[in-house]
Order: structure tokens, then C-alpha cells, then sequence
């Protein structure tokens, strides 16, 4: 085909269409090069997410229109950008549009200024800018491109210029950023970033989209990850910041900078993009409170969402060593009485689903979902009747209320654990009532016994002894039944204590600190003091508590 000499609206729209194919083809492997202290862990995929908003918005207005197609690019990217790399390609994003609608067509001068435009909105949206990411390839293409058409260089050969640049700035990022260096990866959000001019040439000049390789982003023969205790990542002093908090605020414009200045003392990976009385907010803090409050005082957020980072960091690690990809938290199946569950950890939400589960709230003992939250998901599945199980004492009252809140009927099962929410399932008949179920199901929760073992955050006495800061603790809906400096002896003290000659089954999820060894010593130990027991072991992945038992 002859190389265009300028896009217009159509051809825009088809460039979106073709990054966001691009996007979802290399997903699998721009997540695989994330390696960041406490990551957003799929880059790939919270790109891939953004760019579906963004055509999704595209399909609603008439793509002839150049300042309709812009302003549905700025607007999807805004308010579909997920995590932090999202948020950051929705800025790139916008700068783009509003450069193309300020020239009205897209040639070759306009996309160097496009990219310029692009770069200065990326930076402007990140509080501590750090080179070696995508903003470092980002503002590298767009001085290539600058400098190809001040010498009146054509469209296809100042994109060649940004393309060219931008990927030696992608090979240099290890280079600039220690912790690329020790994973030997280059970075996930410059790939991304990347699919995006080859998505112009391919519209440009008819040239495909790059294929995926499993190598892709990778410099080392040998990439590895720097692990600290807690399965976190870190290098450099980069902190362990445990939650990823996003929104959107209402406010005016002239509050932000004072807004920013407050999220800047509790947090980084600041991002805080958008105008005209909408904003779109991500940080990573450890106080949730805070960064939520300081939205308040200034304006209204809205759509608040958040994320525990040691959690994904495992499910992460998890999927990758399962090589399974996660299920999704929502099915398809039409009933006429759905269940909504509350858990965490990927192996939970799919022992969740195999049981027929049609929607799945994050949260429990870490991050307990508000109503809101709750109600959101009762609307979202097709069903009138909801049975909600809070798998979590302290979600049950929240729970209670969702009932008021809309035109369906909901009752809730109170279990007080994801043992007592799996055996509450085995009784779940979607063709009854939601009240016929809750009755089943309650007298089935009813039925389990609970154990957990974690670790102490503080020192305390109880009736079996001293609790120290980081020893093991194993609890019933007694409390505190055993207590020991190390995993395998504080879990099976606990069993002792709560699984008699009279059980026929214990239920066992491994979470996060589990290990095979301590497995094996607990299924021995069964195995020899209580062999008329069945035990059922199952990879549940919840954050906090190493083990979960449910016994019947």
C-alpha cells in the first residue's frame, strides 16, 4: 500500500483498535517483565483494560467526527485507566487527542507535537518521576520525532524516528533502573507503550503488528527476581507499600495541587491525572484511611478501589509457578438465585466458582468491602434472589444491609470463614429461594468448625500463654488455642485441640506462607492421630493466614 500522509478520523479509531489488538496479543509477556517493589502485577493486562474502555467508548460515537473520536479517546482512556501503568497510557493518550484536535488532522508535524504533548502530560501526572520507565521512552520517541520534522521529514519517516528511539530507550531502561537490571527485563510500561507506534505505522504503512515471543523484554539469560521476607520485591529503598488505592474525584482544579501535596506524605507511585473537575487518583500507601480522607476534604471521590499488593504480588507468583491463568471472579451461568461470595486469594475464588459462585467481592481479613460494594455486585448478576456469604465476622453486619438497598431479595449466610462458605455451598440448589438456600446453607456452616493460624502483631497473654510480636498462633471461634515460634508446631497443636476421634473430614487451604513440608507434616500427623479422618487439601492462596481449616 502507498504510506499515508496523514490520518483522519477513521484512521485514528483504527490505530486505537489495532494497539488494543496489539495489547492483548503481548499481555501475557508485558506482564511477565513487571518487577517492581510492589507492582501493579499485570502491566500488560491494565493496558490491554484501558485501551478496551477506550474503544468501547469509539463504538458510540461516529467516527467520521475528528473532535468526537478525540474526546471519546481522552474520555474512555480517563475513565476506563487501570493501575498505575493504565493511568499513565490514559495520559499519554489524552495529550495525543487534544494535539490532534488542536491541528485538526494528524501529519507529520502534528504527531511530533502529539508526542510532545503526549510526554509532557505523563510526566505531569506522576509525582516523582522516575527515568527508566515509560516515561523515559515516551519523551525520547517524541524528541526523535521533533527533531525528523523540523527537517521536514514525511509522517511514515518521523514515526520511524520515534519507533527507533523509543526502543533503544526501552533497551537502556535496565541501564537506569537497578531492579530491571537484577530481572534482567527491560520496562513492562515502555513495551506497552511501544505497540502503540507500531499500531500508527501499521495504519500508516500496512506494516504488522509484532508478534509476542516468549523472550520478549528480556536481556538476561537467567532473570530473577530480588525477594525480601513477606514476598514482597525490593531494591534500592523502594518502600513496601501494602495497598494500591484508586478513584475518582470530584474537585475543583484548584484544590489538586494542595490534594497532591497531602497524598505525598503518605504514599508513592502518586499518579493523579485529568481536569475540569475530574480526576482520576492511584497511590500505593499503607493508610488507606488517609489517602481516602484527603479526597474528601477537597472534593468527592467516587468508585474507590482497593487492592492489597502482598496479595497479587502471591497470586502472581502463583499463577506463574501453576502456569494456569486466573479464573474470572464473575460467570455467565443465568439462575434464579445467584451467590455472592467475599474472599481473597486465586485458588479461594476458584474453588468459589467450581461450586457456582457467580460474583466475587476481594476482601476479608486485610480489607473488609463496604456495603457499596457489596450491593454493586448483588446488581451486577442476572438473578432476583442473592445469597450473600461474608466468609468474615466482621462482614456480616455489612452484609445485613445490602437487603434495604435494592429491589431484590437478599439474604445472607453469616459465615465467619472461607471453610464455612465452602461447605455452606455443597447445599446450594440454584433453582430454590434465596430463603430456602440461606436456611440449607446456614445449618451446613453451622455444621464446620474453624481453625486459622497466623502471626502475632502484638504481645499479649491469653489462657494457653505469651503471645509474642511474629510468633505462630492457631485460633478457633474459642480464640487463641496454640501458640509456637514456628509454623508446623503452632498448626498441629491447633488440631489437637480442634479435631477429635468423632470428625470425619478436615478441609485444609494453604495460603500465603504455606510450604509443602509443613503440608506434609500436618497430613502425616492426621494420618497418625486421627486416621479415621478424610483430609481434603486445597491451594486457597489467602493472604495472612497460612492455613485454614474446616472440619466436620
Amino acid at each position: 500500500m502507498t504510506a499515508l500522509e496523514r490520518l483522519d478520523a477513521p484512521q485514528i479509531v483504527e490505530v486505537v483498535a489495532a494497539f488494543r489488538d496489539g495489547l492483548r496479543a503481548h499481555q501475557a509477556t508485558i506482564n511477565r517483565l513487571n518487577v517492581y517493589p510492589v507492582p501493579d502485577g499485570d502491566t500488560g493486562t491494565n493496558m490491554a483494560l484501558t485501551l478496551e474502555s477506550v474503544v468501547a467508548e469509539l463504538d458510540a460515537v461516529d467516527a467520521t467526527d475528528l473532535d468526537a473520536v478525540c474526546k471519546a479517546v481522552g474520555h474512555g482512556a480517563l475513565m476506563g485507566a487501570r493501575g498505575n501503568s493504565g493511568v499513565i497510557l490514559s495520559q499519554v493518550m489524552r495529550g495525543i487527542t487534544q494535539a490532534i484536535r488542536d491541528a485538526a488532522t494528524l501529519d507529520a508535524r502534528s504527531i511530533a507535537v502529539a508526542l510532545d504533548a503526549a510526554s509532557t502530560s505523563a510526566y505531569a501526572a506522576v509525582m516523582r518521576p522516575v527515568e527508566g520507565t515509560i516515561l523515559t521512552v515516551v519523551r525520547e520517541s517524541a524528541e526523535a520525532a521533533t527533531a525528523a520534522a523540523l527537517e521536514g521529514a514525511d509522517l511514515i519517516t518521523v514515526l520511524e524516528a520515534a519507533k527507533s528511539q523509543g526502543a533503544d530507550a526501552l533497551s537502556r531502561t535496565p541501564e537506569m533502573l537497578p531492579v530491571l537490571a537484577e530481572a534482567g527485563v527491560v520496562d513492562a510500561g515502555g513495551t506497552g507503550y511501544l505497540l502503540l507506534l507500531d499500531a500508527l505505522l501499521h495504519v500508516v504503512d500496512g506494516r504488522p503488528i509484532p508478534e509476542a515471543t516468549e523472550d520478549e523484554g528480556v536481556v538476561s539469560a537467567t532473570p530473577h527476581l530480588v525477594l525480601v521476607e513477606g514476598g514482597g520485591q525490593h531494591h534500592d529503598g523502594v518502600s513496601d507499600l501494602r495497598y494500591e488505592v484508586m478513584y475518582f474525584l470530584e474537585a475543583p482544579d484548584d484544590s489538586i495541587p494542595a490534594f497532591k501535596e497531602v497524598w505525598a506524605g503518605i504514599g508513592d507511585s502518586i499518579v493523579v491525572v485529568g481536569g475540569d473537575g475530574i480526576w482520576n487518583c492511584h497511590i500505593h500507601t499503607d493508610d488507606i484511611g488517609a489517602a481516602i480522607e484527603a479526597a474528601i476534604d477537597c472534593g468527592r471521590p467516587q468508585k474507590i478501589r482497593v487492592t492489597d499488593l502482598m496479595e497479587q504480588v502471591e497470586e502472581e507468583r502463583w499463577v506463574r509457578e501453576a502456569g494456569v491463568e486466573p479464573t474470572d471472579s464473575v460467570t455467565a451461568q443465568d439462575v434464579p438465585c445467584a451467590v455472592v461470595a467475599v474472599a481473597t486469594g486465586p485458588g479461594v475464588q476458584r474453588l468459589l466458582g467450581a461450586l457456582g459462585v457467580q460474583r466475587i467481592v476481594a476482601g476479608g481479613q486485610s480489607m473488609n468491602p463496604s456495603t457499596a460494594q457489596l450491593l454493586e455486585a448483588v446488581e451486577a448478576v442476572s438473578a432476583n434472589e442473592v445469597v450473600i456469604l461474608p466468609n468474615n465476622k466482621n462482614i456480616v453486619a455489612v452484609a445485613m444491609q445490602v437487603d434495604a438497598e435494592t429491589d431484590k431479595v437478599v439474604t445472607v449466610v453469616p459465615t465467619h470463614s472461607v471453610t464455612q462458605g465452602l461447605a455452606a455451598l455443597l447445599t446450594y440448589d440454584p433453582q430454590a429461594t434465596a430463603e430456602a438456600n440461606a436456611q440449607a446453607m446456614t445449618d451446613a456452616a453451622a455444621a464446620v468448625l474453624i481453625g486459622e493460624v497466623t502471626q502475632a502483631v502484638r504481645d499479649t497473654t491469653v489462657d494457653v500463654g505469651e503471645v509474642h510480636v511474629g510468633d505462630y498462633i492457631g485460633l478457633t471461634s474459642d480464640g487463641i488455642r496454640s501458640i509456637a515460634t514456628d509454623l508446623a508446631s503452632a498448626t498441629i497443636a491447633l488440631l489437637d485441640d480442634l479435631v477429635t476421634d468423632d470428625h470425619e473430614i478436615v478441609g485444609v487451604l494453604e495460603g500465603q506462607g504455606s510450604s509443602a513440608a509443613v503440608t506434609r507434616q500436618i497430613t502425616e500427623w492426621l494420618a497418625d492421630n486421627r486416621p479415621d479422618a478424610e483430609v481434603e487439601v486445597h491451594h486457597g492462596g489467602q493472604p495472612l493466614y497460612p492455613y485454614c481449616f474446616g472440619v466436620e
